[in-house]
């Protein structure tokens, strides 16, 4: 339940202990049924992280990470390195983009560093809705790989 201001309910620990159980099984699920799963790590002792590897096509490999916080489930991914040129242009076809993501953005994270974030109430959170969270982060990172690499590394192009 979302409670008044939009802020998703905090989770008693025993919601939380079952979310994370439920997203254990799905990540293992993910890992034996689907061939773009290369491996599924977990985070640090206690935390509720999740390293999800997929094989790529525009980018060789990338990593999905899911975060069960008290209120939400959190979700990344890198995208690309700090541009070294093309700033305003690479930020430009980023933000224009970012109102076709649907539950994410593209956002600058560390070293400058370009992911897609986002997060999704934590009680709601379904296998179906991993499954969407998983493929539309793969599938974004893979339509915009290529063009945001040309842009904020142009000269590395030429030729």
């Amino acid at each position: 339940m979302i409670v008044e201001g939009g802020t998703p309910r905090a989770l008693t620990l025993d919601e939380l202990d079952d979310l994370e159980a439920r997203v254990d099984a799905w990540a293992g699920h993910q890992l034996a049924d689907d061939d773009a799963v290369v491996a599924v790590d977990r985070g640090e002792p206690g935390q509720r992280r999740w390293y999800v590897r997929l094989r790529g096509e525009e980018r060789e490999t990338l990593a999905v990470w899911f975060t069960v916080q008290q209120r939400t489930l959190a979700y990344e991914t890198y995208v690309m390195p700090a541009p070294e040129e093309g700033h305003a242009e690479l930020y430009e076809y980023l933000l224009r983009h970012n109102r076709s993501l649907y539950g994410a953005s593209f956002a600058i994270g560390a070293e400058d560093a370009i992911y897609i974030v986002g997060q999704f109430p934590a009680e709601a959170v379904t296998e179906d809705e991993l499954d969407r969270i998983l493929g539309s982060l793969y599938a974004w990172t893979e339509h915009h790989f290529r063009a945001a690499l040309r842009i904020g590394f142009a000269s590395r192009f030429v030729g």
